[in-house]
């Protein structure tokens, strides 16, 4: 089962003659936001006579319909579909590894860069002329698409490609939490960036380039077609599910502070159909009335945390996410509340139990946030020890912005 949002209406304009179809998210002067695949006529000259190979997911459209079955409508020549986590149709769990296939809809072949490699290798390259990138993210370190786009910078620098990244707005584009201490360097971490970068894929790819994160500093070729009346202070809901389990407009801006949780033994909500909206554990009974009870689900989560035990806890599905926005800030408050509710504390940072991404260090960036919520410090003496490097980051970032 896929879980897609209900697309906002589209001004359908004739993709065939390269004029975009137009979203109906707007700013504060009624403009809508056009997202750079809708934007055809920009980019389909840089495609046509080429090789071109795609890197997609089921957030790639262009209106209702995928960017590669329209592409292809306007004779682009695409050889080669490449998959990240979760693979091109959405259908994998979160870290399950993706095997090559074919595309049985256009026959193109599909390459899994969540299996067996984590970038095109030089035989696929040699195969194609031109690389799109073309995939909606929600803004978080820890959310791989970041890992992935570098990881295609790097097979295209490393063979002379162009790059044409089809920018997408950012649902969390706001920047928060400590610059990833880089011994804690990850595959859900792998730069010196806050928890919230705040950027776009497109300005990310400028920042990876600027700062000199590709292996030997290389830099790649990139041609970013950028959004249309897109500022980063605006509220966009992202027409189309990004994962299995963030399938909900709420789980997606809820995503930055729930997904902490996966470094302790708080189930968030993995194992039902409202992942990443509620948070609980069947050691909190009788402190919260609220509760769940975690099963397998094929293509979400097949071996769920507290599977087939029901957990108590907070239901976050009505949480006001405008204020995470307007704040511009994660809210750590839920975890230091549960820490502190929690009755084995000893416990609570235990995620050996856990099939998820592991230890909190690894998810804050650092190794001081979980003994400072055990010290029972405060808020804002945590977000005292996340600087200076969180506003040397803000400064550093502003090289790079594209949008407001």
């Amino acid at each position: 089962m896929k879980f897609i949002y209900f697309l906002s209406l589209l001004s359908l304009m004739a993709i065939s003659s390269g004029i975009s179809a137009r979203s109906t998210h707007s700013d504060n002067d009624g403009l809508p936001v056009i997202t750079g695949a809708d934007q055809t006529g920009e980019y389909l000259p840089h495609l046509k006579g080429k090789k071109v190979g795609m890197l997609v997911n089921q957030t790639s459209v262009i209106g209702h319909t995928l960017s590669v079955d329209s592409l292809r409508a306007l004779g682009v020549d695409i050889r080669m579909i490449f998959g990240p986590e979760h693979g091109f149709r959405a259908n994998a769990s979160n870290g399950a590894h993706v095997a090559d296939e074919t595309d049985p809809k256009t026959g193109i072949p599909i390459i899994s860069l969540y299996g067996q490699k984590r970038k095109p290798s030089a035989k696929d390259m040699a195969a194609i002329d031109v690389m799109v990138f073309d995939i909606a993210d929600v803004g978080c370190r820890f959310y791989t698409n970041i890992n992935t786009l570098a990881d295609i910078m790097e097979a295209c620098a490393e063979t002379g490609k162009e790059l044409i990244i089809l920018d997408r707005p950012n649902p969390n584009a706001y920047v928060d939490g400590p610059v990833l201490d880089m011994k804690f360097k990850s595959g859900i971490g792998r730069f010196p960036i806050p928890v919230t970068h705040g950027m776009t894929i497109g300005e990310f790819a400028k920042m990876v380039n600027g700062e000199g994160w590709l292996p030997g500093k290389m830099k790649c070729r990139i041609r970013i077609i950028p959004l249309k009346n897109y500022r980063h202070d605006m509220m966009y809901t992202l027409p189309v599910a990004p994962s299995p389990n963030l399938n909900t407009p709420q789980s997606v801006l809820l995503y930055p502070s729930l997904c902490l949780f996966e470094g302790t033994i708080i189930s968030q909500g993995r194992g039902t159909y409202m992942p990443f909206t509620v948070l609980g554990s069947p050691a909190l009974k009788g402190l919260y009335d609220f509760s769940f009870t975690p099963k397998p689900i094929s293509g979400m989560s097949e071996n769920p945390l507290h599977k087939g035990q029901e957990c108590y806890g907070l239901d976050l599905r009505n949480y006001d996410t405008k204020a995470l926005h307007s704040a511009g800030r994660i809210n750590i408050k839920w975890l230091m509340d549960l820490y502190q509710a929690y009755p084995e504390k000893d416990k609570f940072f235990d995620h050996t139990q856990s099939t998820a991404i592991g230890r909190i260090e690894r998810l804050i960036g650092n190794d001081l946030f979980e003994q400072q919520i055990k010290e029972g410090i405060s808020e804002e003496q945590i977000r005292k020890s996340w600087e200076p490097g969180l506003s040397a980051y803000k400064q550093m970032r502003k090289k790079y912005l594209i949008y407001q």
